[in-house]
């Protein structure tokens, strides 16, 4: 990367800090607090979310019939996502293994903390895990995914491509004849060496379905 990237890279590292502080800013406000993977709620703030509960009834009165019709399709793709969670996974199990490319940790983009929300029903709830599933197995690939093109391929494309994985950022430049000839091996290395640079972050994100009992206790009874 050339001095004027890398001033910008640090840049938004800088704003990602500032925004991690007004996150946890918003959660005081909302009453509730993350301490070791643990969601802490504030009582008076438990007992305002059991009353906005809606009853599966009348959850289920309100809805369109677009919803009742489509609601099978959008749960059909329950099944690809299986299979390519477990494809991916077989995947680098074997190929990162033998290329020596740390694995990606599947847990750290799968949380499943929302069903202890008490505001939620019962369908809400399941719509939650089923969403959390979805788009953790998505990012999990995707790591998994930007991890091989990285060992593969580190050249960034010609034309723009919206919302680059972040190792991107740092690939060679299309056209860097040279420099791919002669990073390559360094590329690799340093895949090798760093693993995955957001693991550490997102280990403290959000807290994981690990201690489900600990998470009810602290939503409330």
């Amino acid at each position: 990367m050339t001095q004027r990237m890398q001033e910008l890279a640090s840049e938004i590292v800088r704003l990602q800090g500032e925004l991690d502080r007004e996150i946890e800013s918003r959660r005081k406000v909302l009453g509730w607090t993350l301490k070791k993977r643990i969601v802490e709620f504030e009582k008076g703030v438990v007992i305002s979310h059991k009353a906005l509960k809606k009853g599966v009834a009348k959850f289920l009165g309100g809805s369109s019939m677009a919803t009742v019709v489509t609601a099978p399709v959008i749960y059909s793709l329950i099944a690809p996502m299986l299979i390519m969670d477990a494809w991916v996974s077989l995947y680098q199990a074997i190929c990162f293994r033998a290329y020596h490319i740390p694995q990606v940790r599947r847990s750290d983009y799968l949380a499943f903390d929302r069903r202890h929300l008490r505001y939620l029903n019962v369908i809400e709830a399941i719509n939650c895990q089923f969403c959390a599933y979805a788009n953790g197995v998505i990012a999990y690939v995707r790591e998994v995914s930007s991890r091989t093109e990285q060992y593969w391929c580190p050249i960034k494309h010609a034309l723009k491509i919206a919302d680059p994985h972040q190792r991107y950022y740092d690939f060679l430049e299309f056209g860097d004849a040279d420099g791919y000839r002669g990073r390559l091996d360094e590329f690799r290395s340093r895949l090798r060496e760093d693993g995955a640079p957001k693991e550490e972050a997102l280990k403290d994100e959000a807290p994981k379905d690990e201690a489900p009992g600990d998470l009810r206790k602290a939503a409330g009874p």
